[in-house]
């Protein structure tokens, strides 16, 4: 076997010939050469760690911190304001983007908030950061492309395995063909989560303005265990961990897969098989999607989710994953570890060892806001890879295989299944993206 243990520096070369087909990035235009005024959108976790690289970032002035929650927005204006930058924190993300001297912003909310949020942003003229997956509904993600094109702004969509050397040399062996013709993929989501337990509604705490935190959604009582990491499992705010952690892997294997438009049919069965809990969307779940031949491909091509997220266990040596099965051999990879490539008869050939690089999808970001380079995860591919969990959602949700129309984006064969694919707004909201 021949093994490689390399950790390798950001290669733009390599980056841009493994995302180079099948991923059509809109036009967009250039700030300037040297630095980027930005501001952070929502200061929860996630929000946090990219806060405390980009704090520390030579080519960004962070000019707003903005969260709902006060306690979350001081914490965030302390980081930023111990690392020499003049922020200003606010609640109202509108004061943020009225604000003509930002120039872009990294949008870390819950995911109820970022196709609305992205849109806003990019209306207001400033590029944008968005945190996967990138919508809450289908409809949602084709709004957040359009906004891209419409007024040529770059939207990054947080999946960084995109910029990840290890990955993007994966997927260089791949498009060479290193496994023949590849007709099948399989990723999967396998690790332990917790019970959310079952609360009654409260009253919201006085730090948190839960009116602007639900946002354009219909409006509903504050529940303590649906705020703050925990949304993402309820229909109104998420879309279940298929989009949180299988998103990251269902990307690989739109990236691995060329895919450029969602699938023509989903098959998905799945529920609440182990947690006993208020947790709205499932915790088993088997997705099977077709894309007939013309569909990005001379012929048919099948690619299966799978996921458990109450099994404590690895699968193929990866707890997240995804297998791509070839004509002439196999690959594994598990985007945040590394890979491995097999022959025929499981023959192990070559493998790399590398763990996901944040830093360099931020810096792919910042250089294609800056110089115009190509963006490694545009909304373009972000919306096939959401829109796929919203798909899979769909159909275990209804238990029915969707027909789907990946053209108009559509459903064909249940009027039920393709009401779902859009979602209710709080009417005369602010913030209700255009043309829902």
């Amino acid at each position: 076997m021949n093994s490689r243990r390399t950790f390798l520096k950001s290669s733009a070369v390599a980056i841009t010939c493994a995302n180079g087909t099948g991923t059509a990035e809109e036009p967009a235009r250039k700030v300037g050469p040297d630095k980027l005024t930005i501001a952070l959108i929502g200061c929860g976790g996630m929000g946090t760690h990219h806060l405390n690289l980009l704090a520390k970032h030579k080519q960004l002035n962070i000019a707003y911190v903005c969260d709902v929650d006060d306690t979350r927005q001081r914490a965030a204006a302390k980081i930023a304001t111990d690392a020499g930058h003049a922020v200003k924190a606010e609640r109202d993300l509108r004061a943020v983007l009225a604000d003509k001297a930002v120039n872009a912003v990294w949008i870390a909310t819950p995911d109820h908030w970022h196709a609305p949020g992205a849109i806003l942003a990019a209306d207001a003229g400033k590029h944008v950061y968005v945190e996967k997956p990138c919508s809450h509904n289908v409809r949602e993600g084709r709004l957040l492309v359009d906004a891209a094109q419409r007024n040529k702004v770059h939207i990054q969509v947080g999946t960084q395995s995109r910029s990840t050397p290890t990955c993007a040399e994966a997927m260089k062996r791949l498009h060479d063909g290193a496994i023949g013709e590849v007709l099948v993929a399989k990723a999967w989501n396998s690790q332990l989560r917790r019970s959310l337990g079952k609360v009654k509604p409260t009253e919201p705490p006085k730090h948190l303005d839960y009116e602007a935190w639900q946002g354009p959604v219909p409006e509903a009582p504050f529940y303590a265990n649906r705020v703050h990491g925990s949304w993402r499992f309820f229909r109104d705010y998420g879309a279940g961990d298929i989009g949180n952690d299988g998103v990251h892997d269902i990307d690989v294997g739109v990236w691995g897969m060329k895919f450029g438009a969602l699938p023509n049919r989903v098959a998905a069965l799945g529920g609440k098989f182990f947690f006993d809990d208020d947790q709205e969307w499932p915790d088993t779940q088997y997705v099977v999607c077709e894309y007939d031949a013309g569909n990005g491909g001379p012929k048919p091509r099948q690619f299966i989710f799978e996921q458990r997220i109450w099994s404590p266990y690895v699968q193929e040596d990866y707890e997240n994953g995804c297998a791509f099965y070839g004509t002439k051999g196999m690959l594994i990879i598990g985007h945040g570890v590394g890979w491995k490539l097999f022959g025929e008869r499981n023959k192990p050939l070559e493998e790399m060892k590398g763990r996901a690089d944040l830093s360099a999808h931020h810096q792919n970001f910042i250089d294609a806001c800056l110089k115009g380079e190509k963006l490694a995860a545009p909304a373009s591919v972000g919306h096939v890879s959401a829109g796929i969990c919203h798909l899979a959602n769909i159909s275990t949700r209804l238990r029915k295989t969707l027909e789907f129309d990946p053209v108009k984006e559509v459903v064909t064969n249940s009027p039920d299944a393709n009401a779902l694919v859009r979602r209710q707004y709080r009417p005369n909201h602010w913030a209700v993206p255009k043309g829902v």
